[in-house]
């Protein structure tokens, strides 16, 4: 296929020739509209002045006598242009004038006429020598017979009326070929221009199918739709991108966290099969499989249910909740096991605060708060830990914190404890996965809201912020 046939074959060009075929044929059509209205006007105005003449002509023969019209008739026949006079007696003799060759016909049956003629050249001196040149041409004329009986006839030389014709004629000859050239030009510019933007388009998806995800459709400063659709696309691929490094991540980090439960499962199986092992080292084994094979549940559900709400369906639909009663709950529920903890759980929960949302999900983000705060809560000193479980609504805002007086997260650790089984050096004591603040950071993408860790001085303030409308 021709290079040619390729770019034919773009919807971008095929567009292009039709807008432009449009247009010309509309261009044409209208310039030969305005030509044939001009020629049109033309032979008006020739017509009209010549029946304005002869009126001019039969006032004067009525009001002033032959005499005068004698007059008028050879002093208009002296002057150059068009103009076209004959006077003539009743049997249509030549008296005066310019043309002294009328056909028999013109004289003799008065009306509109169109013939060629031949006069004398006003811009020759010698008109009385018949060697000298002659002026020809085509007349319109007008004959009429005046009260005395005498032949008037009063024209005009088309040939300039055609000459007007053929400039018109060629400027819209001109006028068709510039504005196909022109289209021609603009057409070709703006197709390569939207190619140019569409093959950038392709070339970028085809490096990222080839495996570099890092690659983004570049965006312009003209701010169109291209460039509008460039931001679409560059948002989808960081999306994209996200998801398959989480998906690495979360690979990486379950082949690595869950190496050492599954290992000591083997271990504590493999105890228990021991023929020198006691029933009650055994039962001991056993218990401490199930414990083991709970947390790996857990750390499965967790997952699970990260997917479920990343791939935004969750269990149940979104439907108008009462946060307050969720938070109230939940808080009072830690309560007792923050309490054994030397603990204390201050609640500072707005009433009866609601917005669309999902209940099963909100209530587990509020639990892995919890959780988090009652295990982090207790200071670096050994004192006493103090719990804050707030919630506000700010114009249409949900805001949901639980602050906590512990050791709190170094800044630059902040937005890394958001991503799946990240969990601190000093954290590592601690039972658990490190899944719990990444589904709350998936239960806020999905009510396209936001989860962010800010300091408490000291101590871990967590913000979830969900839209109310």
């Amino acid at each position: 296929m021709s290079r040619f046939d390729h770019v034919w074959r773009t919807s971008t060009v095929r567009l292009t020739a039709t807008f432009i075929t449009i247009f010309s044929v509309f261009a044409i059509l209208l310039m030969a509209f305005i030509g044939w209205q001009s020629s049109v006007q033309i032979q008006r105005q020739q017509t009209n002045d010549i029946d304005r003449e002869v009126r001019l002509f039969q006032r004067i023969e009525a009001n002033q006598g032959i005499r005068a019209l004698a007059f008028a008739v050879n002093r208009v026949s002296t002057q150059p242009g068009p103009g076209l006079y004959f006077l003539g007696d009743a049997s249509g003799l030549y008296l005066l004038g310019n043309v002294a060759d009328i056909p028999p016909d013109v004289l003799i049956d008065p009306g509109v006429y169109s013939f060629d003629y031949e006069r004398p050249n006003p811009w020759f001196e010698d008109n009385a020598n018949p060697d000298a040149p002659r002026r020809t041409g085509v007349a319109v004329v007008r004959s009429v017979e005046l009260s005395n009986g005498m032949r008037l006839v009063v024209g005009r030389d088309v040939v300039e009326r055609r000459g007007y014709s053929a400039i018109i004629l060629q400027s819209f000859l001109v006028g068709v070929a510039g504005i196909i050239v022109f289209s021609l030009i603009a057409g070709g510019i703006t197709a390569r221009r939207v190619l140019r933007r569409i093959d950038t388009i392709r070339d970028t998806s085809t490096k990222i199918m080839s495996g570099n995800l890092s690659e983004r459709v570049p965006i312009t400063r003209r701010n169109d739709e291209f460039d509008g659709l460039a931001t679409n696309l560059n948002a989808m691929l960081d999306r994209i991108e996200q998801l398959l490094q989480g998906l690495k991540e979360v690979t990486d980090n379950v082949a690595h966290d869950l190496k050492t439960p599954l290992t000591r499962l083997r271990n504590k199986a493999e105890a228990a099969l021991r023929d020198t092992a006691s029933e009650a080292s055994r039962e001991e084994a056993l218990e401490a499989v199930i414990v083991e094979s709970d947390r790996l549940i857990q750390t499965f559900n967790a997952l699970l249910m990260i997917a479920r709400v990343e791939a935004g369906a969750p269990s149940g639909v979104l439907s108008e909740i009462n946060v307050s009663e969720i938070a109230s709950d939940v808080a009072e529920l830690y309560g007792p096991v923050a309490e054994d903890a030397g603990i204390e759980v201050i609640d500072r929960v707005a009433p009866d605060v609601r917005l669309k949302a999902n209940r099963e999900l909100i209530g587990q983000a509020m639990v892995n708060l919890l959780e988090n705060a009652v295990k982090y809560a207790r200071p670096e000193d050994g004192g006493s830990g103090r719990i804050v479980v707030e919630l506000q609504r700010d114009a249409n805002l949900v805001r949901i914190v639980v602050a906590d007086s512990g050791p709190g997260i170094p800044e630059a650790e902040r937005k890394r404890v958001l991503e799946r089984f990240v969990r601190l050096e000093e954290s590592r004591s601690e039972p658990g996965s490190g899944l719990g603040l990444a589904l709350v950071n998936a239960v806020a993408r999905l009510h396209d809201g936001q989860f962010r860790i800010e300091d408490n001085a000291p101590g871990v303030r967590a913000v979830l912020e969900l839209p109310a409308g």
